[in-house]
């Protein structure tokens, strides 16, 4: 259907057309600028548009996990963030009033409080820096000749129809699409998929202001009753978060949430100076599709769920960088199309993974029956110990797995690896390096050749030598693979990071996760791997 316009002079007067790129990123909040960021340090030419006319002064989510903050120092950005943010060393929780629970994170594991405004402000600037810029006030309207079918190689683009802030409409085709539009996806909607899932009947109020009294700066408190949950962790420049149960018939106001504070919570503190206030619902949902071709859903637009746990906004950073890694492989004909298929494959366990863990932790919260809170509570203190030790890495991001799915992904003769695997915290195939070692071998950070950053991301290929001769083998198995660089990984450094350390390989993505581990002998599966990965060995 023809789009018109009743504006004469819009119509006489076309716009100019605009640069090409290689991806159109749809959505210029965290998770598209991380998106954009990642995709221009790697050579790849972007647009970048948001419907809305400025951006969101708002703080939303606060956390950033240790797994998002290894992308944002391989950004370069990771300064600039500890600079506006604050450590949250603990989490406590109270039943009733009474102390209940507390896990205090390790250095590695600690989580930074920052406003999302704030990465938004963080991630903008290392994409000016990167040569990139925000359209605003431009809206997708439709995707025009889009092919349904899945295939990536069915075409060699999506064209978009674009609507500026001056009402003209535009038409541009780029390659790849990018839909990080949030939870109101207008990218999810023309590619005609679902959105499985439901909504919580409870709705939440926040207020976000100063207190007279003394809380923790380091914490984030949470108090769990009949009457429902209050959540209250401190944030930069010397504002609290309050975040409780909205009461049926209640509004949000600075007064509810005070009286719900000396009711559930600690007492003896006065709310004052607000700077923001919001009323909102709970969705626990996710695409049904996360690629419908040369279309692909990030963040809010694939998944959203409870913030219980922090866990959205870093979720949706690491699909934007899951994504935008292979579509720069892709793209700079260093891998073959087939690669994008995985992004869909990996990201929905983990959103799923999300929605399952942070609903647990809600339903936990909202629990009336003595029964059901005196079981709760005594599970908590039964797996406090355990807890620390199994779930903290996977509120940090660290214990995510992408399953594998081919057998030559692990040794052909896996014995040696049983007394690795069964090491708390084993790294295996799928799980991403512990950062120490991934910063010592050199996995994520940009590879500079004079003063241009390389295009091509990089794979590792980590040699546990065992044996005279072994590295050169497995070098000559990858002598046409210049993208893949050559590491020794002593066996002492294996073991320190919960690797199998017999003689052999770990191939790790240029996103620091493992892609596939062999041991000496396994020289064709390590070919058949990087074949998988990479496209056929050139000549």
């Amino acid at each position: 259907m023809p789009l018109t316009s009743d504006d004469s002079t819009a119509a006489s007067e076309p716009r100019p057309p605009a640069d090409p790129a290689d991806v159109l990123v749809v959505g210029a909040g965290p998770v598209g600028l991380t998106a954009a960021c990642e995709l221009l340090r790697r050579g790849v030419r972007v647009r970048l548009v948001d419907r809305a006319a400025e951006a969101s002064p708002f703080p939303k989510a606060l956390l950033l996990w240790p797994r998002t903050l290894d992308m944002l120092e391989d950004l370069g950005s990771l300064d600039a963030a500890r600079k506006a943010g604050i450590d949250i060393n603990t989490f406590r929780y109270y039943s009733s009033g009474a102390p209940l629970a507390s896990f205090t994170f390790p250095e590695h594991l600690t989580p930074l409080c920052l406003p999302q405004s704030e990465t938004e402000r963080v991630l903008h600037e290392r994409l000016l820096e990167l040569g990139g810029r925000v359209e605003r006030g431009v809206r997708l309207l439709a995707f025009d000749g889009m092919d349904f079918s899945g295939d990536v190689t069915a075409t060699d683009g999506v064209t978009a129809i674009l609507e500026h802030a001056d009402g003209t409409v535009e038409r541009y085709r780029a390659p790849f699409v990018i839909g990080a539009d949030g939870a109101g996806s207008a990218v999810r909607a023309q590619i005609g998929t679902g959105f499985s899932g439901s909504t919580y009947e409870s709705a939440f109020a926040l207020v976000d202001c100063r207190i007279e009294g003394d809380l923790p700066t380091d914490e984030a408190l949470y108090y769990q009753s009949p009457q429902g949950a209050l959540v209250i962790v401190a944030l930069p420049d010397g504002v609290f978060r309050f975040f409780a149960s909205l009461p049926p018939g209640e509004k949000v106001s600075v007064a509810l949430l005070q009286r719900i504070a000396d009711e559930q919570g600690p007492g003896g503190v006065r709310l004052v100076d607000p700077v923001w206030e919001s009323v909102f619902r709970v969705h626990r949902r996710h695409a049904d599709d996360f690629q419908r071709g040369r279309v692909f859903l990030a963040g809010d637009a694939a998944h959203v769920h409870s913030p219980a746990g922090g866990q959205g906004l870093n979720t949706g950073m690491q699909d934007a960088q899951n994504i935008a890694w292979k579509l720069a492989a892709v793209i700079g004909g260093q891998a073959a199309p087939s690669l994008l298929y995985t992004y869909e494959q990996e990201r929905k366990d983990v959103a799923r993974q999300v929605v399952r863990d942070t609903d647990i932790q809600t339903r936990g919260w909202m629990l009336k029956h003595p029964l059901q809170t005196g079981a709760r509570d005594a599970a908590f203190r039964v797996l406090e110990p355990a807890m620390e030790r199994h779930y903290l890495p996977v509120m940090a991001g660290y214990r995510f797995r992408y399953t594998p799915t081919r057998s030559t992904q692990e040794p052909a003769w896996p014995s040696s690896c049983l007394l690795s695997q069964h090491r708390p915290g084993a790294i295996r195939v799928g799980h991403a390096l512990p950062r120490a070692l991934a910063v010592a071998l050199g996995v994520g950070g940009e590879e500079r050749h004079g003063d241009d950053a390389v295009c091509a991301p990089r794979w590792t290929l980590a040699v546990t030598p065992g044996r005279p001769g072994l590295a050169e083998d497995l070098a000559r198995a990858i002598a046409n693979r210049p993208e893949v660089a050559v590491r020794t990984l002593a066996p002492r450094d294996a073991t320190e990071h919960r690797l199998c350390s017999a003689t052999g390989y770990h191939l790790i993505r240029p996103d620091g996760y493992v892609a596939a581990h062999g041991h000496g002998d396994d020289r064709a599966r390590l070919r058949a791997e990087l074949a998988a990965h990479l496209g056929a060995a050139p000549r």
